[in-house]
């Protein structure tokens, strides 16, 4: 794709700072999202259009990029974008939902002349702000290859998974690992604190080990500082969680660690904390320790 107007919906933490890396990379012309004051604002700061509603921003631009919350809300923007699109308009999905919303939506992009590419990102508000994200694609490799370049300017690592639906499968997946992470990191760190440990020699020592991983590096010091507003809304995980589990099931494949996080993270919303990080499961662990 020569010339690439690029379009960004969904202005949230993740996706205003994804969209910034597009403006730096000169590929932005519009942004979208559903606060129209959270548009007019990124419009005015990086000097680019705002649009009222994801049709308009598809009149003029022929990659879009999506960071939304959940299956209807994507299967509603793509049909809104497939109704004013140009021919051969690429919609690049960086939400995380279920593979079958993906499918759907592939459908109703073809169905206008365009296509669309499941490609949710691992790496958090962080990896967004660095621009190092890791980027799960599924979909045609052709579509890939045209809009590869708006993927790499908020992109550290971009793999094509396979075939539509493929990226959020692969999404699933890394959403089930980092439950068992979170679960086995909430258990030693509460654990850790009942021995009378001292975090400052007790995680570089981990970290320097076998025990060593993201979460443990990014997130074990301010969990144990009762800090819980630093990255991932517990309450997004829990959706997320739902979908991976639904996969489980009708993979026939276990889903213990599934099913215990999906009940602590319930539990910790009830409570009030759907906002706070995944890493707020050690309240839980605190308690039943």
């Amino acid at each position: 794709m020569a010339d690439i107007k690029a379009g960004f919906i969904g202005l949230g933490a993740m996706g205003w700072a994804m969209a910034g890396h597009l403006k730096h990379a000169g590929l932005l012309a519009d942004v979208a999202n559903r606060s129209m004051a959270k548009t007019r604002a990124f419009a005015q700061e990086h000097g680019v259009l705002g649009a009222a509603n994801p049709g308009e921003l598809a009149k003029h631009c022929n990659v879009i990029a999506l960071c939304v919350s959940a299956d209807a809300d994507v299967l509603d923007v793509t049909r809104a974008i497939a109704a004013q699109a140009q021919p051969g308009t690429v919609v690049i999905d960086h939400s995380t939902v279920s593979s079958k919303t993906a499918i759907e939506a592939q459908k109703i992009m073809r169905a206008a002349g365009g296509d669309f590419l499941d490609a949710p990102v691992s790496g958090g508000v962080e990896g967004a702000k660095n621009g190092k994200l890791s980027i799960m694609v599924g979909g045609d490799a052709d579509a890939l290859a045209r809009v590869r370049p708006v993927l790499e300017a908020y992109a550290g690592r971009i793999a094509h998974l396979g075939g539509i639906g493929a990226g959020q499968n692969t999404k699933a997946v890394n959403q089930t690992v980092i439950a068992g992470v979170m679960q086995g990191i909430g258990e030693g760190l509460a654990l850790a604190e009942a021995l009378g440990l001292d975090p400052a020699v007790l995680l570089p020592t981990l970290s320097g080990g076998a025990a060593q991983s993201w979460y443990l590096d990014k997130r074990g010091a301010s969990a144990m500082r009762n800090e819980f507003n630093v990255g991932f809304k517990l309450a997004l995980m829990h959706k997320d969680l739902g979908i991976a589990r639904d996969l489980a099931a009708s993979a026939g494949v276990g889903h213990e660690t599934l099913d215990k996080s999906l009940a602590d993270f319930a539990e910790l919303m009830t409570q009030g904390y759907g906002d706070e990080d995944v890493s707020a499961v050690l309240r839980l662990k605190r308690r039943n320790g």
